[in-house]
């Protein structure tokens, strides 16, 4: 393993529960019946915990958008051609999508990353441009990509983490953009799960029958042409991955080593996860579980890092947009904790009546 992530990887620690006993006392002290405030107490304990109780605000959020292409796309997996993530590129610089306008909403600076796109864009004013390559290869007929390939994906995202904690931001929301890119993340939450291919494979942007069998299609003979080691999450990454799911992992784990809570968006945001977790499982201390995906295999990935998810409305849009409204609870969460009177300042009783 590359000695950058190694060293990344070295400075995470657990959450202590030292910090969420601190939390909690103060939680119990407020204004209200104890725990009536459900998972809004839960979202501001955690966040206590992660930052060890200082500078618990997290109202500077950005969100990383990684975009990349797929080889995967010649099998006919996919219901769009893969040119569209280049112009979904260019609508994300406008302005003009959908993590765009609840990003807005919900105060996120958002980071475009071309991380893979099969084009060149050259200097394009808003664009972070870190491309690792020019698409994945066919990961039918070989590796997706090389292990150094798949190395620096996961470093581009430690150094984005690394220099946006740098500039002040306080949390990361995680989102995608790839056209085919639901069928590596389906590949990787298979051998990271164990689960059978079809349990965890979905239809992505709504293909048809015909499209999804070969998409499973693709993804057995993918797996039984490259034989990933589900026991080396890098290596899954290089074979059957994508380099937005490295930079999804690179942020996560940059993020846990810098104490830094992040919001993960939907399937492919959670391969990016799995992947991170297993390099490192601690990192579960600092994920937030945007939403429940209406993909298939979301379920099972999220159970298997041990995350319960903050919203359930059927999104399955990617690009960050999930992460974007759950960071709106999460701070609600913290804005109870730091705006909510206790018993003590209002002269309220908190005595229970027998």
């Amino acid at each position: 393993m590359n000695s950058f992530i190694k060293h990344t990887i070295s400075k995470i620690e657990p959450v202590e529960s030292i910090y969420y006993d601190i939390a909690q006392r103060h939680l119990d002290n407020l204004t209200k019946p104890l725990g009536s405030l459900g998972r809004l107490e839960e979202f501001a304990k955690r966040i206590f915990g992660i930052r060890k109780g200082l500078d618990i605000d997290v109202s500077k959020k950005v969100i990383f958008t990684f975009a990349g292409d797929h080889g995967v796309t010649e099998e006919g997996v996919s219901a769009y051609p893969r040119e569209v993530t280049k112009q979904m590129v260019y609508n994300f610089l406008r302005g003009g999508a959908g993590i765009n306008v609840l990003a807005r909403h919900a105060g996120a600076t958002v980071v475009v990353v071309d991380i893979g796109v099969d084009y060149d864009f050259g200097s394009l004013e808003g664009l972070v441009s870190k491309k690792v390559m020019f698409g994945t290869n066919n990961m039918v007929k070989g590796p997706a990509m090389s292990k150094e390939q798949a190395e620096n994906s996961v470093i581009v995202g430690v150094e984005l983490a690394n220099e946006y904690y740098q500039r002040g931001y306080r949390i990361f929301g995680t989102g995608d953009m790839g056209i085919g890119n639901t069928t590596p993340s389906s590949a990787i939450a298979a051998l990271l799960t164990g689960k059978p291919i079809p349990e965890v494979t979905g239809k992505g942007t709504g293909i048809s029958d015909d499209s999804y069998k070969r998409k499973i299609k693709a993804i057995e003979r993918a797996i039984e042409i490259n034989n990933p080691n589900p026991k080396d999450p890098l290596d899954v990454l290089a074979k059957v991955g994508g380099t937005e799911i490295g930079g999804i992992a690179g942020i996560i784990l940059g993020a846990a080593s810098n104490r830094i809570p992040v919001v993960i968006d939907g399937f492919i945001s959670t391969a990016g996860a799995l992947i991170a977790y297993e390099m490192q499982p601690v990192v579960k201390d600092y994920i937030f579980a945007g939403h429940m995906s209406a993909e298939n295999g979301h379920r099972v990935m999220l159970e298997k890092i041990g995350l319960k998810p903050i919203l359930n409305l059927d999104l399955r849009l990617g690009e960050g947009t999930g992460a974007a409204l759950a960071m709106l609870m999460i701070e609600a969460g913290i804005k109870i904790y730091r705006e909510m009177a206790t018993f003590g300042e209002a002269g309220v009783s908190n005595e229970i009546q027998n």
